[in-house]
């Protein structure tokens, strides 16, 4: 599949939940791509397969309790082991498929130097456990991660990348998906909004009639088009090999926000059906809200990208 095909099939799926796209983002791009961009013959042998077929299921560990928009604080650490391998200590937290999942790709600072390693998570001192109470993406498990003094072999780093280049550069793989995920969430808001307007009466003819409800109706197909063009720029980009991390922060950051528009407008128009289970757009508003925040808050890409714009850091 290229990337198109790849953005096109994230849509879909997010089109009926967010929660599901976010499970195979975190698959695809946080787990499998490190292990293919940067593991060993070996490590890809031996993991990507399964992963492929769905028999080895991976989880993403590089967010913690206390860092989240900044990774490079992390407080997790890796030692090397007089004998050989490591030993990791830390914990993660808001890591999706966590207690799923089959391994984990955990980042920690090896002598002050961000490293990825491969966690089978039965591994002694591995514990996962899932995070409760969530009001937003729960069809989605998520979990904390904690490592107690997990031993894993030499054979666990990922040996061709260190630094934030590795979490980093899977980051931008799973952002492209979001930016096309939240398009089918905005498109099932948008296809749901106009059929309940076409049939819902009021004052005696359906509301879809009434020019406010339309003004609704035409920003969100407005604004799904414009997503759209972008997304589909971007994939071109991306296939082409002249995308840059500033062009996915872009897409990201005005996909989800058109999106979460979208759904709250959706509920606006469906009134107090707006919030029952029976309809699709109070749920992907309650989703949205999490993917407005993951992978890179709003506000973060639009610092990202006003310091791309202005060449002056706003982290600093």
């Amino acid at each position: 599949m290229g990337d198109v095909a790849y953005g096109l099939a994230m849509q879909e799926l997010e089109r009926g939940d967010s929660g599901v796209r976010s499970f195979c983002s975190v698959q695809g791009s946080l787990c499998m791509y490190p292990i293919h961009a940067f593991g060993s013959e070996e490590q890809k042998q031996k993991y990507l397969p399964g992963m492929t077929r769905g028999e080895i299921i991976g989880c993403f560990g590089l967010t913690e309790p206390d860092f989240g928009s900044n990774p490079t604080g992390m407080l997790t650490k890796a030692e090397k082991l007089p004998g050989g391998g490591y030993r990791l200590n830390g914990t993660k937290r808001w890591i999706t498929n966590g207690n799923l999942a089959h391994i984990a790709i955990v980042w920690a600072k090896l002598d002050g130097v961000v490293h990825g390693f491969i966690v089978p998570t039965e591994t002694k001192g591995f514990t996962a456990e899932v995070i409760k109470g969530k009001w937003s993406l729960r069809a989605s498990v998520t979990s904390s991660l904690i490592l107690e003094d997990v031993e894993v072999g030499e054979d666990a780093i990922l040996p061709n990348v260190k630094g934030m280049k590795g979490p980093l550069s899977c980051l931008s793989q799973a952002r492209y998906g979001i930016a096309w995920g939240a398009i089918g969430a905005a498109q099932d808001c948008y296809e749901t909004t106009l059929s309940y307007a076409q049939d819902r009466v009021q004052f005696g003819k359906p509301i879809a009639g009434f020019q406010l409800v339309r003004q609704k109706l035409v920003y969100m197909l407005s604004e799904i088009t414009k997503a759209q063009c972008l997304t589909l720029r971007l994939g071109r980009l991306k296939e082409a090999k002249k995308w840059r991390p500033q062009h996915i922060s872009m897409a990201k950051r005005n996909n989800v926000s058109i999106a979460l528009e979208c759904a709250r407008l959706g509920r606006d128009v469906l009134g107090g059906n707006g919030i029952m289970y029976e309809y699709s757009v109070g749920r992907h508003m309650m989703n949205l809200e999490t993917v407005y925040t993951y992978e890179g808050t709003h506000d973060i890409h639009t610092l990202i990208l006003g310091q791309d714009i202005t060449g002056i850091s706003a982290f600093e």
